[in-house]
């Protein structure tokens, strides 16, 4: 009997690595906070998230006449990055907000370390079935 990972540990890996992702970014984003032009960047988690979801349930079609399942063609790597639209837009043409930045950095640290847990707790179940425990 063969398992798969994607399937055991699925939704908590995926979402540790958008999270990863989009940390980097905030991060980015707040060291270019005096770059004059410098746009801000996110990536939408829920959508993101629901996307690799569909990635890893793929439906085959076995005749010419069904219809294929509708999706973008991009795997689960490749996440889109989208711009913010800033509520105090700079002289500079900076789109940067650097306490909102920082927020979203805290919002999205606390968010990784829940993936982080919950893969962990997966993880431990893991070990606990193989124990027969």
């Amino acid at each position: 009997m063969s398992v798969s990972l994607d399937k055991v540990f699925g939704v908590p890996a995926a979402a540790l690595k958008l999270q990863s992702q989009r940390v980097q970014l905030i991060g980015e984003n707040i060291a270019n906070a005096d770059t004059p032009e410098y746009k801000a960047r996110d990536i939408d988690f829920r959508a993101a998230l629901a996307g690799a979801g569909s990635d890893r349930a793929s439906l085959a079609t076995t005749n010419a006449r069904h219809i294929p399942a509708a999706g973008d063609g991009r795997g689960g790597g490749e996440q889109r990055v989208q711009y913010r639209v800033p509520a105090n837009p700079s002289l500079d043409g900076n789109t940067v907000e650097v306490h909102r930045e920082q927020t979203r950095f805290a919002e999205t640290s606390v968010q990784y370390q829940a993936a982080v847990n919950l893969l962990g707790s997966r993880i431990q179940g893991i070990i606990g079935a193989l124990k027969g425990e």
